[in-house]
Order: C-alpha cells, then sequence, then structure tokens
C-alpha cells in the first residue's frame, strides 16, 4: 500500500532514487524480475529499492545502473532532479530514524 507523502515532510534520497529506477526501467519496458536477473539480486529487493524502501549500497546501484544500461551518473542526475523539483523549504525539523 502506498502512502501519501507528508505535505511538510523533505522527499528522502531513497526515494527519489528508487523512481529513477522503476522510470528507467519502465522506459525500457523491462519487467522487475528481469532487470533484478541481469543486475543478479532478488526482484523482492529491486523492488524495495524502486519503492524508497531500502538504500542501495554503492555497488548495488550501479549493478542495476548496469542491468539498466545507464551509467551510475545518470541515476544520480534524476534523483537530484526529482529532489530539486519535490523539495520546498521544509517548515520543520527534519527527523531521521535510527
Amino acid at each position: 500500500m502506498r502512502r501519501a507523502p507528508e505535505p511538510d515532510t523533505e522527499p528522502l534520497w531513497r526515494e527519489a532514487v528508487g523512481r529513477g529506477l522503476r522510470d528507467l526501467r519502465r522506459a525500457r519496458g523491462d519487467r522487475l524480475a528481469d532487470t533484478a536477473a541481469r543486475a543478479g539480486m532478488s526482484p523482492q529487493y529491486l523492488s524495495e529499492l524502486e519503492r524508497g524502501r531500502k538504500d542501495p549500497s554503492s555497488e548495488m546501484l550501479a549493478a542495476v545502473a548496469g542491468a539498466l544500461g545507464v551509467p551510475v551518473r545518470e541515476v544520480v542526475r534524476r534523483a537530484h532532479a526529482d529532489l530539486a523539483l519535490r523539495a520546498g523549504s521544509p517548515s520543520g525539523p527534519v527527523m531521521l530514524a535510527a
């Protein structure tokens, strides 16, 4: 179940990266299982990355980017653009989960 973003929270990096990965995968017309197999990970883990539930290590990010046929810098560029669009000036404190 997808949660609506809270209005006064700053977007998370992992969520922006996940949206970018999903957009790239869908633009290729790939199934989740196909991209995950090329990246050497489970479809469940890739799904969690795409939904912004997991923070990918640099190695995992490189593996997915390679499976999608793009350099890591393209994934980072997309995440940066996504954050720039979504981030306003937060009105409250940023809270980190431990």
